[in-house]
Formats: structure tokens, sequence, C-alpha cells
């Protein structure tokens, strides 16, 4: 349902302030205030200032700043400590990227609503010293052994699939740290999500968005979702008042691609969907080894309606055909 459907709006006023739980990063700073600017524009007995009680909280993933994500758990590392903090009522509900939830949430929890997609796709941003990246063939313009800074192993299998000259260094922080390394030398080029970029004003100069076909995302990359108690019906309701029913679908079928691999959090998995004109979906998917050697890509196309079950078809095709220990 629309923002222009009021008639989702609970029936009863629930007491106030309203606890929503986020990161403490700018960019879930960000992304929770437009959200709530989004609810309030839907709900108007909302548009109180004391509706909202904003809950900054530190998560595991951001507390371990020397370690690449995927030697620390990986799945749920931003969620754990917000999701501990719903289940024990501490808040209401939790924004968060979707790309940092599990696939399956916790007992008790369940994801509410998706807000509307921002570009999905990664970004290459070359440091002062090099050239401009020509968008056609963006890693041209990267030296032969040129260090790219990135602690996804997502990102870091793609690029050196297709160039097993480069090298890479881990990059851990938020948006503005990874740039600040970028300019002070610490790497040749970087890749962020090109999302988070232009939600922080911060799409430097010279950056290039890669095809998601050459660099496949990241499931959910560039979506908002919002968790809620799953015994909360009245919350619940409101907020699939402002559901984006495109992102709804594009992300059943993203998620239910990584559900169907589930592979270790040293896996690199990359999923993209894209809802075409005729209602179908389109989704690539994609399973590699970290260092680039294998690197497996499958398109499958289905019903919007169908979403999840494409994601799980194409999942288990992927890993059907893909070497046993890339899973283990």
């Amino acid at each position: 349902m629309s923002l222009a459907h009021p008639a989702a709006v609970p029936k009863h006023r629930r007491a106030l302030p309203l606890r929503v739980g986020t990161r403490a990063s700018p960019l879930a700073l960000w992304q929770t205030r437009d959200f709530l600017d989004r609810v309030t524009r839907f709900c108007p007995v909302l548009r109180d200032a004391k509706a909202f009680e904003e809950h900054q909280l530190m998560t595991s993933g951001d507390l371990i700043q020397d370690r690449r994500l995927a030697e620390i758990g990986g799945k749920g590392l931003f969620a754990k400590e917000i999701h501990e903090a719903l289940l024990d009522r501490r808040i209401d509900f939790a924004v968060h990227s979707l790309k940092d939830l599990e696939t399956e949430m916790p007992p008790g929890i369940v994801l509410a609503c998706t807000l509307k997609r921002e570009d999905a796709r990664d970004a290459l941003l070359p440091g002062p010293a090099l050239p401009a990246c020509d968008p056609a063939n963006p890693f041209a313009a990267l030296p032969k052994g040129a260090v790219i800074g990135t602690s996804s192993v997502r990102r870091q299998s793609q690029l050196l699939h297709a160039r097993p000259d480069l090298q890479v260094t881990m990059f851990r922080g938020n948006v503005q740290t990874r740039l600040r390394k970028l300019a002070e030398g610490e790497a040749a080029a970087t890749l962020l999500a090109l999302a988070g970029l232009r939600r922080l004003g911060l799409e430097p100069e010279g950056s290039v968005a890669i095809d998601p076909e050459a660099m496949v995302p990241a499931a959910g990359q560039g979506i908002v979702g919002v968790t809620v108690r799953a015994d909360d019906t009245e919350l619940h309701e409101l907020l699939s008042g402002i559901e984006d029913p495109e992102a709804r679908a594009v992300s059943s079928a993203e998620r239910g691609l990584l559900a169907a691999l589930d592979g270790s959090c040293r896996t690199p998995i990359g999923g993209h969907a894209r809802l075409l004109p005729d209602g179908t979906v389109r989704l690539t998917g994609l399973v590699a080894r970290a260092d680039g050697s294998f690197l497996l890509k499958r398109v499958a196309e289905g019903a919007a309606s169908d979403a999840a079950r494409l994601g799980d078809e194409l999942g288990r095709a992927l890993r059907r055909d893909s070497p046993a220990d890339l899973f283990a």
C-alpha cells in the first residue's frame, strides 16, 4: 500500500513516544530519520515532535574494526544487538540496511516493511593519483598490481576474477572513514555502495557506477528494511502501509537466493533483482571464491508474486553447480 492510502493507519492510537532502534553511523542515522519522515507524512497522528524516541545502539560489527566481517561471524553482526533490544522491549521497531539482516529473522521478530530502493550498484572510487575511469570499462584505469581497499569478499572475488593482477587490502569503517583512507593514499581505489554515497551526499567526482551484471551487488543493497516484534500487530499494520511493493518483490527474490545458498560468512555471494515493465522479476545470482579463481553467475526470471521461490530455485541451482567446499 502506498502513502496515499491512510486506511492502513491503526485504529487505536499507541502510547507515545515510539522507540526506534538504529546503529549510530552517519548513514544509519540518515536512513532512520528519512524513514521517520515518511512515517509522519503517512500517519498524521505521529507528526508530534515527541512521537519518536531515537535509540542509537552499538553493534558487534561497529565495535570490531580490525578484522573482516567474514572473520568475526559475518551474518547479523550489524543487527544482533538491535534485535536483542527489540525482544527485550527497550525499543519498538528498528531501521536497517536490508543487506545487514539475516535471511532468517530471530524468533519473535519479523521484517515489517521495505522501502523504495536507492541505486543498488557498487561504485568504483579512484584515489587522487589515478586518472578518471571509463564507465564502460571501469577497471581498465587501474594500474597493474594496484592496491584496492575493500573488506567485502563479494567485491574482492569479482574484482580479482576480472583483474587477477590486483592486490586487495582491508578497508573497514563507515563511509567517511573509507573515503579518508582513500584520500590519504592507503589504496589506489576502493569500492562502495552507491546508495550510501548518494544518501550522504558524498558521491565523489570521478566515481563510476558499475553495471550490476559486471559487479553483482549484495542481496538487499540500497534497500532500507524495518523490523518489529511479531506480536506487535498494530505497529506491523502501520508499517506495512508504507511498504514499497517493488522493493518487497526484488528483496524477496534476493533473500530467497541467499537463504538457499546458505553459504558461510566467508562465501562471496551476490544477488540482484529488478522488476521488468511486464511485471516479471529478473534475478542475477553469483557465487565465487574470494581469490576470484572460481565464479559462477546465473540469471532467472519469474513472476513477482513468486519472487521468493524464484530466488530459492536459482540459489539451489548455483549451489548444485559449485564446488562443495565453497559452502563448508
